[in-house]
């Protein structure tokens, strides 16, 4: 009862109405909260499937058209870590040498720390031994992630930290010659296996390895190891006196041969570029054996005439390597600086025929002087302490462009006008009943 100007009267129907608009509120609340509650579920949903859709891009970014079909990348790429790039190229293209790259990847693993040590991250510092670290071993545990295909990118930190404790030429973080880099990583990489680690010698897979028989070795600095079995050949050397006509002949191992781009195509920039005759890899090559006379700062000590005096000389090739690595010379020294041969120099990417640079054509079968391209190395830029390096490389019948941590499928076409740096041919096998291309 409320008791008011007109008296007592009953509010019943009131508390009634209290009671029911309280209960609307409630719902409108609720209502309210639930749709709250979608819409914080919807948003925490859309971010777990952003989240996830990020976490899966390696694996997105991997999935390539191939004939209408998607299948998956499974090439990795390495992180530059300060200008390495010279080091990442020649890294890709050694992996995609096959026999080269399967032969570390067996390799059982090293253990290089012992006892307390054992498992645990160690920081390094330039105080360590050199005895702490394996090149072959590191290197054995990068071309393992490269073509795993678990990662869009591998960082290659520990082999580098390797690199610089065995190679001081590549200490810090500047620019450096790719080819030179190669030199010495498979220099360094035979005196290791042939010294073997922790004393064990790894020579002893080799040995037992019968697709490099005794036939296919060539020792350089001592006993034959997979790098001389894969890259190894024999050069022989005349040289013949002007004056008396003497001849010497000295034979000489490699593992690559760099060759001059002749100076009447140096001019000469890009592929469409009409002005005079195309530079073709067969130019250098003709012009690496080409009997040469020799100028006077390089007369020829005749044991006969007992004194210098004028020579010609003149190289063939002995022995072909499995993997010819062919170096173009692109960087010459001038007075004061180093410049760069930009020529293009066509390059074919199947059937490179060495025979007619053999010392003995007629000994050779008619298919092991056929060379097909693997991988190519390529320098951009204007100079060998600046510029990008970048490497082309063939896997299962694709070609595949190595930008650092970016890999990209391309084909022959875009291989063949890159302005190439080194080039690496594989042999060809010979196929029963096949015929000579």
């Amino acid at each position: 009862w409320i008791c008011s100007s007109r008296g007592y009267f009953s509010c019943s129907y009131r508390c009634d109405d209290f009671v029911v608009n309280d209960t609307k509120l409630g719902l409108v609340q609720k209502v309210r909260e639930h749709l709250q509650n979608l819409e914080n579920s919807a948003f925490t949903s859309d971010r777990h499937r952003k989240r996830k859709l990020l976490e899966n891009s390696s694996l997105n970014s991997k999935l390539l058209k191939v004939n209408g079909s998607t299948t998956a990348l499974c090439a990795t790429g390495l992180r530059n870590l300060g200008n390495t790039c010279f080091m990442n190229a020649i890294l890709q293209s050694l992996s995609n040498i096959q026999q080269f790259c399967c032969y570390f990847k067996e390799l059982p693993a090293v253990e290089l720390r012992n006892g307390k040590t054992a498992g645990r991250r160690t920081y390094h510092t330039r105080s360590q031994g050199d005895n702490n670290v394996s090149l072959v071993e590191e290197f054995r545990k990068t071309l393992c992630a490269l073509w795993q295909g678990s990662q869009t990118a591998f960082s290659p930190e520990s082999l580098f930290y390797v690199v610089w404790k065995i190679m001081p030429n590549f200490r810090g973080y500047q620019q450096q010659d790719a080819h030179e880099f190669m030199r010495y990583l498979l220099d360094h990489l035979h005196l290791e296996l042939q010294g073997g680690f922790n004393g064990v010698s790894r020579s002893v897979i080799l040995q037992e390895n019968s697709n490099l028989s005794a036939s296919n070795k060539c020792c350089i600095n001592g006993a034959s190891t997979v790098v001389t079995a894969i890259f190894g050949g024999i050069l022989q050397n005349e040289v013949n006196c002007l004056i008396c006509g003497t001849e010497s002949r000295k034979f000489d191992p490699f593992l690559d041969l760099s060759l001059d781009i002749p100076s009447q195509f140096r001019n000469k920039r890009t592929k469409n570029q009409e002005s005079g005759p195309m530079c073709t890899l067969r130019d250098c090559l003709r012009s690496f054996t080409d009997l040469e006379e020799l100028d006077e700062t390089e007369l020829y000590m005749c044991h006969k005439c007992k004194k210098k005096q004028k020579s010609t000389k003149k190289f063939w090739i002995q022995k072909l390597p499995k993997v010819l690595c062919l170096h173009l010379k692109r960087f010459h020294w001038t007075a004061y600086l180093r410049n760069k041969v930009d020529t293009y120099v066509e390059f074919p990417l199947r059937g490179l025929d060495m025979k007619c640079y053999l010392l003995e054509p007629e000994n050779s079968g008619p298919e092991s002087c056929l060379y097909d391209l693997v991988a190519v190395v390529v320098h951009h830029g204007s100079g060998v302490g600046s510029g990008h390096y970048t490497a082309y490389a063939a896997h299962e019948g694709r070609w595949f462009h190595f930008n650092d941590s970016t890999v990209t499928l391309t084909d022959e076409e875009t291989v063949g006008k890159a302005k190439a740096y080194i080039l690496f041919y594989v042999e060809r096998q010979a196929k029963p009943g096949a015929e000579k291309l």
